[in-house]
């Protein structure tokens, strides 16, 4: 009985432990609206941008495109492409590259730092040849799926992973990396609450050790 009791009272303490559905590894593609992001509904080598567009690439693990985390700088196509017109022939593709954080990296590497870029390209060109115009080298594999930009990652290619992060910021300038313990001044909820679970436990110990000796 007394065992039964201790369980409960630990798994209150603790709490039961979510289930985290399976996540993958890879670059999403965004395209600008009105200031905004929106995911791509195609990729980018048949997506055919006109000038003045914004396109963005954010990497990191999602479990779906409704859970994708957006790139953390606002789509601004003067701000990197700056004004004027472009050639005859030709256009402008504002370019948004977000590697994403450490906790989305591959084993063994470590994200690049953000970046932009304008391409100038031939009118018909494609989102892939306007990315190809200011992040090589990229690496598809055989399905011409899109594995690293800029040579990141250097290896895996939209792998799944144990499990999707449970929150990610997703605003343009969102804090890129999780607060650690020393940054929040305090252990973890986790680690407060296991403390909490073994002085119950103790606690009940030593009530049981007093009854044997009555």
């Amino acid at each position: 009985m007394l065992a039964a009791v201790l369980t409960l009272t630990a798994l209150t303490v603790l709490g039961a432990a979510p289930a985290q559905a399976a996540g993958y590894r890879y670059w999403s593609f965004w395209e600008s609206a009105g200031g905004t992001w929106t995911y791509a509904t195609q990729g980018p080598a048949t997506a055919r941008p006109a000038d003045g567009d914004v396109n963005g690439y954010r990497f990191a693990v999602s479990a779906d495109s409704a859970d994708a985390a957006t790139p953390r700088r606002t789509p601004d196509f003067a701000a990197i492409c700056g004004s004027g017109q472009a050639p005859e022939g030709a256009k402008r593709i504002a370019v948004v590259l977000d590697f994403g954080t450490a906790a989305d990296a591959p084993q063994g590497e470590r994200p690049p730092e953000r970046r932009q870029g304008c391409a100038r390209v031939p009118a018909d060109a494609t989102s892939a040849e306007a990315l190809a115009a200011v992040a090589k080298p990229l690496r598809y594999d055989s399905a011409a799926l899109l594995c690293a930009i800029s040579g990141y990652p250097r290896t895996g290619c939209g792998e799944q992973v144990a499990a999707a992060p449970s929150t990610r910021p997703t605003g343009p300038d969102a804090s890129a990396a999780p607060a650690s313990d020393e940054d929040s001044g305090g252990p973890s909820v986790g680690v407060a609450a296991g403390a909490a679970a073994v002085a119950v436990l103790a606690a009940a110990a030593v009530w049981q050790a007093r009854r044997r000796r009555r």
